[in-house]
């Protein structure tokens, strides 16, 4: 017991010492703390060789709050301003401004050729910095196939079509919507009687035709018709007196723009169409040296049609409806037969109101007619044939692709596409023969295959994408080789590609080998469309292309512009511009949220998913007070 209560004390004084051991040491570390937090730089205290006081080195007290979101780089963005830029509403009776095809702008332009009805753009300083309405009363369009019949009358409030085209089946108004029976100037059957007569002449089912152009197309029935014989037609008419018209269109779900032949390229690239067609058009073909059919044979495919009706064509038995003289009807057909043989067009046959003309596969024995016709000549080498914004008209022969000599005059100048619905994911000929010298046939089918994924990601963020019937008429900003339309092409919607003439490659021409449609456009300008044309809209890194050229703001108000109140809009661009984006579209009142690219999170790039919000003008009553902007 002595010797354990020995050991037991001396324990009791070594434990003594240890505690007072760590007590002293946390004394220390708590005064050398304080110590070094009274200056910025310790060791400043001891420097005063510059004879700067230690006070003002102290430390000042921070107000900012701790941030704890992720950031996908090492710099923070750009700080988000707590208040968005606000768009007002324009005034109720700009509901279709269309910037480019304004009336009282066109007044400034010549006359001759038309000049002055095509496409004439605002300076920057004149765009309207505010929110296009609808009209009061507008309703969300009738879903496909059911609106290539019928329209609201509160979305296209115009009547004067009823009454001028009374009598040739247009279009017709019932209590509160038209009424579209399919009839036109030229088909008083309907546009589905008129096609199978075209169909008794050439193969229209072999897939062999798939793009047409329609030029001054009314209300597109012909066109609307064709889809059912998976044929897609670019229509265009004038916005003019009957200035519904391809609103009417647009409203009924069928591809169609605003646009007139002029002084001016069709916004299309070369060999784009399989056919095109003319039903009382009104175009001046013969004219103006036969610029217009020049301009025809330009977007016309190799081998592909040209279809007539109306004056001159079977004028020995209407001359009299149509209040002109047979001497004048016979020599404007004669002028158009002039011009269509120097094209080195055949004419494959004229039935009743119908006349059809065939383009050469190729240029061989055309060459050799230039000894004998020396008109028109062919257009310089050196001159781009799909170079088509803001392009003068020339008045020559845009010449084919050059084939062997040897070869037979079948053989398809440029190369020969596929039969629809194979045309679609084969690889296009452009891309065969290297026209692109970027995009081998491996890069395309790869484009294809990723695209597929794309759009299958994009139905899983946008549920109404995969809804069948909930969109129509879609836009892609930025179309490239049209991978986001081909993968839509089992879905009954249109895609409207546009490849802006910024691009790196000018693949419009590619787009159109693989039977899909689309045009040119600088998005610093609006579009030649009506307000509320799309049902979607998809901006592949257009914000990018378009940084420095001009602001985001005026690209998002053209989207806002021309998409419909309760669209859909996917934007795929970098994390930070997509940021400073989604802070400009509160401003346009849009719903939306940024997703993960579908590689997952890890990238940079992101996906911008936003609905444009459902709203119209006041009812009149109610407008009184309206205050709305228009700078």
């Amino acid at each position: 017991m002595n010797l354990f209560t020995r050991i037991s004390s001396r324990t009791k004084k070594s434990n003594l010492y240890y505690v007072t051991l760590v007590a002293l040491l946390c004394i220390g570390s708590y005064l050398l703390g304080i110590w070094q937090n009274t200056a910025v730089n310790p060791r400043a205290a001891f420097d005063d060789s510059d004879g700067t006081p230690c006070e003002q080195f102290t430390r000042p007290v921070s107000t900012k709050d701790l941030d704890f979101d992720a950031h996908h780089n090492i710099q923070d963005p750009p700080p988000v301003t707590e208040t968005a830029v606000n768009f007002p509403s324009c005034a109720a009776e700009l509901s279709e401004h269309t910037p480019c095809e304004d009336a009282k702008r066109s007044l400034k332009f010549a006359r001759e050729r038309l000049e002055y009805r095509q496409r004439h753009c605002p300076e920057r300083e004149e765009i309207l910095k505010c929110r296009i309405p609808a009209p009061y009363g507008y309703k969300t369009p009738f879903r496909w196939p059911e609106s290539r019949d019928v329209a609201w009358f509160a979305n296209v409030p115009h009547t004067e079509l009823t009454v001028e085209k009374k009598n040739q089946n247009w279009v017709r108004y019932e209590n509160d919507r038209f009424w579209f029976p399919g009839g036109g100037t030229m088909f008083p059957r309907g546009a589905d009687a008129y096609i199978d007569d075209i169909g008794r002449l050439i193969d229209l089912s072999d897939g062999s035709i798939r793009t047409a152009i329609d030029t001054g197309c009314g209300v597109a029935s012909f066109g609307a018709y064709l889809l059912s014989r998976n044929i897609t037609t670019m229509s265009f008419a004038p916005r003019d007196t009957h200035e519904a018209q391809v609103q009417f269109a647009l409203e009924r779900g069928v591809p169609a723009m605003i646009g007139i032949m002029a002084t001016i390229r069709l916004p299309y690239p070369s060999r784009a169409f399989d056919l095109a067609h003319c039903s009382r058009c009104l175009i001046p073909w013969g004219q103006n040296d036969g610029a217009y059919l020049m301009e025809v044979d330009r977007v016309l495919r190799p081998g592909g049609y040209w279809i007539l009706s109306g004056p001159p064509i079977n004028w020995q038995k209407r001359w009299k409806g149509w209040e002109r003289t047979m001497d004048d009807l016979n020599a404007e057909q004669t002028q158009i037969e002039q011009v269509a043989r120097s094209l080195c067009w055949k004419k494959v046959v004229q039935r009743d109101d119908l006349a059809i003309w065939q383009k050469p596969f190729n240029h061989i024995h055309c060459k050799k007619t230039r000894q004998v016709l020396k008109n028109p000549e062919f257009c310089p080498h050196d001159q781009d044939p799909d170079m088509a914004w803001y392009t003068k008209m020339d008045s020559c022969l845009t010449p084919l692709p050059e084939v062997d000599d040897a070869e037979d005059l079948k053989t398809v100048a440029g190369g020969k596409v596929e039969k629809w619905p194979a045309r679609l994911n084969a690889v296009p000929p452009r891309v065969n023969k290297g026209d692109l010298e970027e995009i081998t046939p491996e890069a395309f089918l790869e484009n294809t295959k990723l695209w597929k994924q794309r759009v299958s990601y994009y139905k899983k963020l946008d549920y109404q994408l995969g809804e069948t019937g909930r969109y129509r008429n879609l836009v892609d900003m930025n179309a490239y080789l049209g991978g986001f339309a081909a993968a839509l092409a089992d879905d009954p919607v249109w895609v409207m590609n546009i490849v802006p003439v910024e691009a790196k490659l000018n693949t419009l021409g590619v787009i159109y080998e693989r039977g899909l449609i689309g045009t040119y456009q600088n998005w610093c300008e609006a579009m030649s469309t009506y307000p509320r044309t799309y049902d979607f809209i998809h901006a592949d890194s257009v914000f990018t292309l378009y940084q420095g050229k001009c602001k985001p703001e005026e690209i998002l108000l053209e989207m806002d512009r021309i998409l419909r109140p309760g669209g859909g809009v996917i934007i795929r661009d970098d994390v930070d511009v997509l940021i400073k984006v989604k802070e400009l579209t509160k401003g346009l009142e849009w719903e939306g949220r940024i997703a993960d690219h579908e590689k997952g999170p890890h990238e940079r790039e992101k996906i911008y998913y936003a609905v444009k919000q459902y709203w119209t003008v006041p009812a009149p009553y109610e407008d009184k007070n309206n205050t709305s902007a228009l700078s």
